[in-house]
């Protein structure tokens, strides 16, 4: 009997993951009606998945764990081509003479690097990578913001970068996130780091967010806006449920 029950689990949690791979999302009510048991029962085996590290449960089911929970280092080497498809994208969207802020982690690097060499612009940063990434860019003035280094991203957060980001007034926000998911926004890992990040798209007359195919229906602790919140998203990934659920909510860019 206990070796059937075993069976049992382990072919429920095969079918909870299966979901979540190819719908971007599982709700325990969906899973038990099509199943035959229990939502505590389909909770338990989330509860257990999440455990595991294999999925982040979420109000009423669970969603895809953000590959962007890797350190700064392991994510640099992440879908290397696709961060690039979607810079090389969101580098077009900039026009000489803006002020715009761009934020920090791996993909905006690749940003920073596809700007023209001969570009004039403002660029506000609170990630000292980017900054020094600018360096030879001479057309290109950086304001750098200061605060607390979190490290995850490498990137200013805290008090100190809020106050300095509520001063600036952006044409275009190129923020990152580690989740886009059309039933929770847009999210990070960090609540400090989500306040600064609101406040610059807040402080920003459009804002595109930079979605490398692997955050596409994933999702983090910290909500930095909804999906309403920005004007669109950058993203290489290819069509799937999740990425339409997006697009029907905000404008898609495909890199």
């Amino acid at each position: 009997m206990q070796e059937q029950e075993r069976s049992l689990t382990a072919e429920r949690k095969e079918h909870l993951l299966s979901a979540i791979a190819s719908d971007g999302k599982v709700l325990a009510k969906e899973a038990a009606r099509d199943l035959g048991v229990s939502e505590d029962t389909i909770r338990r085996d989330l509860r257990e998945l999440a455990a595991a590290g294999l999925c982040r449960r979420v109000y009423g089911g669970a969603l895809p764990v953000p590959a962007a929970q890797a350190t700064y280092e392991e994510r640099g080497s992440l879908n290397t081509a696709g961060k690039s498809r979607v810079a090389e994208a969101a580098a077009g969207l900039v026009r000489p003479g803006m002020t715009f802020v761009l934020d920090g982690g791996t993909t905006a690097l690749r940003v920073a690097r596809s700007l023209p060499d001969d570009l004039a612009a403002t660029v506000v940063t609170h990630s000292p990578t980017v900054a020094v990434e600018l360096l030879p860019k001479t057309g290109i003035e950086v304001v750098l913001i200061g605060g607390r280094l979190f490290r995850h991203s490498a990137v200013a957060s805290g008090a100190a970068a809020v106050e300095a980001a509520s001063q600036i007034n952006a044409d275009l926000f190129l923020m990152g996130v580690t989740g886009v998911s059309a039933d929770f926004g847009l999210t990070t890992g960090d609540s400090d780091e989500a306040v600064v990040k609101r406040t610059f798209a807040r402080r920003s007359a459009e804002t595109f967010v930079l979605a490398s195919s692997e955050k596409i229906g994933a999702a983090s602790p910290f909500q930095v806006l909804p999906l309403s919140g920005v004007t669109g998203v950058v993203t290489d990934a290819e069509e799937s449920s999740a990425l339409d659920a997006i697009s029907q909510r905000v404008r898609v860019i495909r890199a």
